[in-house]
């Protein structure tokens, strides 16, 4: 599914992911007994607090130049220069790519007692079955690859959509089972020098804090009045979408001031489409 700072200063930027590229190769790290080891992944690097940002799932386009943080596809580029944030729909199956779970990894997708997908019928995508340990620990693996290919291109941070859909599956899953899942998603995150954000799931962000992650996602917290609920558990690093105008004006001078605010289309189509809408307060 799918109040601000100075402009982190691209020379600050490039010098923390200098160090974090600086590790020696693989080559040069041995273990006691001679064994070659892979290198461990520099410490993630923060995101800017109370930033101005953009979100642009849909297709990626130049940023505003006062854009500090840029979210994009895991399959998009990163962009230089900005704090650059990968989208991994960490929860369910995108559509586009159900297929290939169905082909793949259909025991890792979410089925009703009649063998029936269980499905998130607003965004048109399945289920993933994380109820088990094993199955757990395999969708980590998959998650993890792509973790790692984020990180590879240039991402210091990630988002993994629908924490919430234990919610949605009808009792299927549990909120045990959801973060137990989660608290796995932010150890490999971190292991890939990343930082990870929470996305939704607003009454539970104790729960979120417990398992480690570094920053939240929130769409439309002004609509729902929950702002303050995220702003709480992780101030100064909230970063809340608005899909409405006037949830947006609404934000803009109720909630401006704990998270970090703007308006984009539902689609969050490119710059260029005619559906595109993206402004700041």
């Amino acid at each position: 599914m799918r109040g601000f700072v100075t402009l982190l200063p691209p020379s600050v930027l490039v010098l923390a992911l200098g160090l974090a590229a600086g590790c020696a190769p693989a080559s040069d790290v041995q273990s006691a007994s001679g064994a070659e080891e892979e290198p461990a992944a520099a410490a993630p690097v923060p995101m800017p607090a109370d930033p101005v940002w953009d979100y642009q799932i849909g297709g990626g386009y130049p940023p505003a130049e006062d854009v500090q943080v840029v979210l994009r596809d895991r399959e998009d580029e990163s962009e230089p220069g900005r704090y650059s944030v990968c989208y991994v729909n960490g929860f369910q199956a995108q559509e586009h790519e159900n297929e290939w779970w169905v082909e793949n990894h259909r025991d890792l997708l979410l089925w009703d007692a009649d063998g029936e997908p269980v499905m998130d019928d607003f965004w048109d995508e399945q289920f993933l079955d994380l109820r088990t340990e094993e199955q757990r620990d395999d969708l980590v693996e998959i998650m993890g690859g792509w973790m790692a290919g984020c990180a590879a291109a240039g991402f210091q941070g990630v988002e993994v959509d629908n924490l919430d859909s234990y919610t949605r599956s009808g009792g299927l899953i549990g909120e045990e089972a959801a973060f137990a899942y989660a608290r796995l998603l932010v150890e490999r995150a971190h292991a890939e020098g990343l930082t990870i954000g929470q996305k939704n799931a607003a009454e539970a962000t104790a729960l979120g804090v417990d398992a480690g992650f570094d920053f939240a996602v929130a769409e439309e917290c002004a609509r729902w009045d929950e702002c303050a609920s995220y702003a709480e558990a992780y101030p100064g690093r909230v970063l809340d979408v608005e899909y409405r105008r006037e949830d947006f004006e609404t934000a803009c001078e109720r909630d401006a001031g704990i998270v970090s605010v703007i308006l984009r289309d539902l689609d969050v189509t490119p710059e260029g489409d005619p559906a595109h809408v993206r402004e700041v307060c």
